[in-house]
């Protein structure tokens, strides 16, 4: 199985922002813990980062041929873009939508993912294990 992570914005500043809520750990912990957490799975995986809601639309898009599933960490576009929800909906892949910290423990403006209920499947609070179980779940055939 081949997965693309894609992590939204602030994501590249894991470790420095807010890590009471985050976490400690950097992006690059993040991503090399990923990697081994793959590669003991045999399954290929890509990690890309960007703080631009275009530039997820156009990974979804333009990848949605060459991998078997995606997992989409969207960071606070999850409140509010209805243009990431119409990409994923259109896309003829399963995508985990994952988060480090629960949202139903949130900011109530944090509680509510608009891409929820296009998305294949949820985890979230559980850190760097939210990724780790998402990989897991898609392994399984869903």
């Amino acid at each position: 199985m081949n997965i693309l992570v894609i992590n939204g914005p602030n994501l590249n500043l894991l470790g420095r922002r807010e890590p009471e809520i985050y976490g400690r750990g950097s992006y690059e912990d993040l991503c090399a813990f990923l990697q081994d957490y793959a590669k003991e799975r045999h399954c290929g995986l890509e990690i890309l980062q960007t703080n631009h809601e275009g530039t997820i639309i156009d990974w979804l898009q333009d990848r949605s041929e060459s991998v078997d599933a995606f997992i989409l960490n969207p960071g606070a576009f999850t409140h509010y873009s209805y243009a990431i929800r119409d990409a994923i909906k259109a896309v003829p892949r399963p995508v985990v939508e994952v988060h480090l910290s629960d949202l139903s423990q949130r900011e109530p403006f944090r509680r509510v993912s608009v891409l929820k209920d296009v998305c294949a499947h949820q985890i979230m609070g559980k850190g760097f294990q939210s990724y780790s179980e998402a990989i897991d779940w898609l392994m399984k055939g869903q």
